[in-house]
């Protein structure tokens, strides 16, 4: 969420430092890719929330959601947000179904650097409509990766990011934004996916060593989102679908864009649930 101006320039990083960000990226997509599997019509949310715990402590990575800050603090390791709950969702009993739409977002520490992505998963068959939005919003979080070495200054870029997604007659999420990344989870800048008047007084420049968690969220109708009485889950006010996807992206120092969480080597053999091992027999 946008917050009072207490601007200072961005930390940049070095080229040994993004590569210890990769390493929590590689995490955070492992864990991403276990959602991926888990998310079946007839599984609860909270186990899904459960099974990346289990990951993170696997690899003694710090899940950074549980117990951050809040009226209450967040209770798990994973924001699970379905339909027209837009991001922060609680994970719980609540059943998967055919034709809901999940968005996962989780991040986690590992060796004190962090990582942070959100993917939207559709569940068994979702309507065509639905499809249209979740690639819309998809191509939107593209529009950063390809125009963030081609571009002086972010408001560049996210103004690229807001027409897309309102061209196609899509409404972009203002109340809240994406954030600088680094050893902590959230640094600056701060990271709007529009452009208005407050955005640009708070402008930056795109140079190499800068790390950003872009996030896009997309509604399919008004841009309007709401606070539940749990503190946390935020849906749209008018009911209707939303869309968040986000990737931890860094300007390397040769000005390419980096994925720090991106899906590439990001599979080492680990499954949820761990297949049991057998107890030796006694002879």
């Amino acid at each position: 969420m946008l917050r009072p101006s207490n601007y200072r320039p961005p930390e940049l990083k070095s080229a040994r430092e993004l590569a210890l960000m990769r390493e929590s990226g590689i995490l955070v997509a492992r864990a991403l890719r276990i959602c991926r599997e888990m998310a079946k019509p007839g599984v609860k949310t909270i186990e899904i929330d459960r099974a990346v715990e289990a990951f993170y402590a696997a690899h003694q990575a710090t899940p950074l959601f549980k117990g951050y800050p809040g009226k209450i603090p967040f209770p798990a390791v994973t924001c699970l947000s379905l339909n027209e709950q837009v991001v922060h969702g609680i994970p719980g009993e609540r059943v998967l179904k055919d034709g809901d739409m999940l968005k996962v977002d989780t991040a986690c520490k590992l060796n004190g650097w962090c990582a942070d992505r959100a993917i939207t998963i559709p569940i068994g068959t979702i309507r065509p409509a639905w499809q249209r939005l979740l690639r819309v919003a998809e191509e939107t979080l593209q529009i950063a990766i390809d125009e963030m070495p081609k571009r002086k200054f972010w408001s560049e870029v996210a103004s690229r990011m807001q027409k897309h997604s309102e061209s196609a007659g899509y409404s972009v999420v203002t109340q809240y934004v994406g954030h600088g990344i680094g050893r902590t989870m959230h640094e600056n800048p701060q990271v709007p996916n529009f452009v208005n008047r407050e955005t640009r007084k708070h402008d930056f420049k795109l140079e190499p060593g800068l790390v950003l968690a872009v996030e896009p969220m997309v509604n399919m109708g008004t841009e309007d989102v709401k606070t539940l009485a749990d503190h946390w889950t935020v849906v749209t006010k008018d009911g209707m679908p939303s869309v968040h996807v986000e990737h931890t992206l860094a300007l390397g120092l040769d000005g390419k864009v980096v994925i720090i969480t991106s899906d590439e080597g990001a599979f080492d053999g680990w499954t949820w649930p761990p297949v049991p091992t057998q107890e030796p027999v006694a002879t």
